[in-house]
């Protein structure tokens, strides 16, 4: 097999004269280049696991511990401790578990990954954490004060710590970015901070390839480059990362997933990636990876063919059981025009779609009926498809190219009808919330909506509230479109909608982001935006659905009046689940203690009293 032209070949360690990094538990884990690949266990990341996060959040933290458990004995060499979830107070939550895992040898026995995007929870769990533990993580994104301070407190707690390639314009999304903020960050740390250089660990952003968009299709290779590039040009750093970003295209698909993630390790580790989260259930035995699935999904991480995206979606298909015909057959041209749109949508199939848009247009009134009508109910098929897991991200990013091919067809006639007076669907406003600097959902969004002939202004990442509700104003948006990736973004977005309120906009605010919830916006959200209406967005593919429900006259009324019947109940569930978990007043604590009559007990008198010394043990 070829590879691209850029990809060298295997990194050969060069350790030099430097100490090894030394962590620990209750037990040593020093970490040598004969050990190969250190596993860190994902399980306890309330953002990794439904079950351990259902039991966080119903305090049965006990419990919990069988999670963390599972994982040492299934190899895990550190465990990844996350609790950024909306609506669980973090702090507390790091330091209960903490405490427990203390007290349990067979766990605490491994090192402890303290992980967070809100420095507090950091701080607390360096307090309870017994041995040498790894705070992930720390960056450049707030400023080199903060990141100094930081990085300072962290050596005085005697902990290593995770570097994210993020600064303060935003996170790095190539090789040479990568290479620049790692590089910046070490000079910063080594001769600034005097962090050893063997306790740093860098993370040059892992993210999704095969996604459908060009930008997109050398992520992984930019990954293996900068990793290679790190291990030989900073003395002693460490390469880690969450691998399975890398196959967040085609969730639903457990078989390509693994391989992807068996393939990606394979690369990466022999580019000097040495250590990663990684759910070990996630992962096939390299060898034993198919040759045909192991070339579609090499293609696609190495970038070695243009096609690579849509061979492996091929292939993908084939392995979940849903075998393609051949289009030649052209059974579904037997259909209604409606239904072969619907069709063309959900396979991303071009070869007719202006033929039978200028069909269909013609059974309605006004060109524009045809989007809001048969395009628009196709898009609602994609969107429940996606969210069920059968249809992967770079089908519905096909599907969002069929969209606007048909919008481009029905433009001229709806300008024709408007006497020449040319409008978009309408003009939204995104952007990543201040704190933040993850864009690829924000930016998949936005490729789907204009696709779908609406007017998107993208605002990048790092926005403040103020900047957001200027331009909002100044540009006369439909829509405000938020987006976030860690958790204290939830509390931004809080912010921003409180802002709002503040300036009386009644612009629909749209959520989204992997740790917004439906509950979140709900209860959190929701009720400091009294003017105007806000919604959580599932996910991209229902954007369209949304806006167009917003937006529509027609369907305005009756959508807000259920999304606010729909809020009002979680909220009315949220309460009640709290108000189970409420404690007793002290008073009736106190009625609960044990009652012992003192007049009716045998107190023994010591044989001796005071301080005894005891020698020889």
């Amino acid at each position: 097999m070829s590879l691209h032209p850029d990809y060298q070949g295997t990194y050969k360690y060069k350790w030099k004269d430097l100490s090894f990094m030394q962590l620990s538990g209750l037990e040593p884990l020093v970490v040598t280049p004969e050990m190969n690949f250190i596993n860190i266990g994902e399980r306890t990341n309330v953002t990794g696991s439904r079950k351990f996060l259902r039991l966080i959040k119903e305090e049965l933290f006990e419990e919990a511990l069988s999670v963390a458990r599972d994982q040492v004995e299934g190899g895990a060499q550190i465990i990844d401790i996350n609790m950024d979830e909306g609506m669980l107070d973090g702090v507390d939550s790091m330091k209960k578990f903490l405490n427990l895992i203390a007290s349990e040898p067979d766990i605490s026995k491994v090192p402890i990954m303290i992980d967070s995007s809100k420095w507090e929870i950091i701080e607390e769990g360096l307090k309870c954490v017994q041995g040498k533990s790894i705070v992930n993580s720390i960056s450049l994104k707030e400023g080199e004060e903060e990141f100094k301070r930081q990085a300072t407190l962290i050596k005085r707690y005697g902990a290593a710590t995770i570097v994210m390639a993020f600064d303060e314009e935003g996170q790095a999304d190539n090789y040479e970015k990568r290479v620049q903020m790692c590089e910046r960050s070490y000079r910063i740390l080594v001769d600034e901070v005097g962090f050893p250089p063997q306790d740093i660990i860098f993370d040059p952003n892992i993210f999704p390839v095969a996604t459908g968009m060009e930008e997109h299709n050398d992520n992984a290779l930019d990954f293996f480059r900068a990793t290679r590039w790190i291990r030989e040009n900073l003395p002693g750093a460490h390469v880690s990362g969450g691998v399975s970003n890398v196959s967040f295209s085609f969730r639903g698909n457990n078989v390509v997933r693994e391989a992807m993630h068996s393939a990606f390790l394979y690369h990466a580790i022999r580019e000097g990636m040495d250590m990663g989260i990684v759910n070990p259930a996630m992962l096939e035995v390299y060898d034993e990876i198919p040759n045909e699935l192991l070339e579609k999904v090499e293609d696609v991480l190495l970038n070695r063919r243009a096609d690579a995206t849509e061979r492996l979606l091929d292939f993908a298909e084939t392995i979940v059981g849903n075998v393609q015909k051949e289009e030649k057959v052209l059974e579904w041209r037997s259909n209604s025009v409606k239904d072969r749109l619907s069709y063309a949508l959900v396979k991303g199939i071009t070869d007719f779609i202006e033929a039978d848009t200028e069909e269909c247009r013609k059974l309605y009134a006004e060109p524009v009926e045809v989007i809001e009508g048969p395009l628009m109910d196709g898009m609602n098929v994609v969107g429940d498809l996606f969210g069920s897991g059968k249809m992967f991200l770079p089908q519905v990013v096909k599907s969002a190219r069929v969209m606007k091919k048909a919008v481009a067809y029905l433009l001229p006639f709806i300008e024709a009808s408007k006497s020449g007076d040319a409008k978009s669907s309408g003009k939204i406003l995104m952007a990543t919330v201040k704190g933040d600097v993850h864009d690829i959902g924000k930016n998949i969004v936005g490729v789907v909506l204009a696709c779908n002939n609406y007017e998107i202004i993208d605002m990048g990442v790092m926005v403040p509230a103020e900047k957001i509700i200027k331009v909002a104003i100044e540009e006369g948006v439909d829509v405000i479109g938020l987006s976030g990736l860690i958790t204290p973004s939830l509390d931004e977005m809080v912010h921003v909608a409180k802002e709002m309120e503040r300036a009386g906009l009644k612009t629909p605010l749209m959520i989204g982001g992997a740790t917004t919830s439906r509950v979140h916006t709900a209860v959190k959200i929701e009720e400091h935006l009294k003017k105007a209406q806000t919604v959580h967005v599932l996910d991209a593919s229902r954007s369209v659905t949304v806006v167009d429900s917003l937006l529509n006259e027609n369907k305005r009324g009756p959508y807000i009046k259920n999304l606010q019947a729909e809020y009002e109940k979680i909220r009315v569930n949220h309460a009640k689940k709290r108000g189970q978990k409420a404690f007793l007043k002290i008073e009736e604590a106190r009625k609960n203690k044990i009652q012992i009559d003192w007049n009716d007990s045998t107190i023994i008198k010591p044989n001796q009293l005071g301080v005894q010394l005891l020698e020889g043990f």
